[in-house]
């Protein structure tokens, strides 16, 4: 079947984790009103979350072996400008692919 059985057995157990923490807060409480102020934080979920996800590969980008990455730096910079500038999350990071591509397109 496969050569490594532990690899699948704890991605079985994550997609399990994962599907019972949503339940937990949709299934089981999704008819009850959440508090104000958890409503209000739960907004800067995404801002928290995504420049997590993105820094290690603005800064140890593992394509440039770790090395600091002009493009992808530029393309990070852009992408927080128009985010920040139009308030539109998803405006910033297409602005900020299309300059990431851009810019390896024009140096390659």
């Amino acid at each position: 079947m496969s050569e490594h059985p532990d690899l699948w057995l704890i991605i079985v157990a994550l997609g399990l984790g994962s599907f019972g923490l949503r339940f937990m807060f949709t299934g089981l409480l999704g008819n009850w009103a959440m508090p104000t102020i958890i409503l209000r934080h739960l907004r800067y979920a995404a801002v928290a979350v995504l420049p997590g996800l993105v820094a290690p590969l603005v800064l140890w980008p593992s394509a440039t072996d770790g090395q600091i990455d002009p493009a992808r730096l530029t393309a990070a910079v852009v992408t927080l400008a128009v985010a920040m500038i139009f308030k539109r999350v998803l405006l910033g990071i297409l602005t900020g692919a299309g300059t990431l591509f851009l810019i390896l397109y024009l140096v390659a």
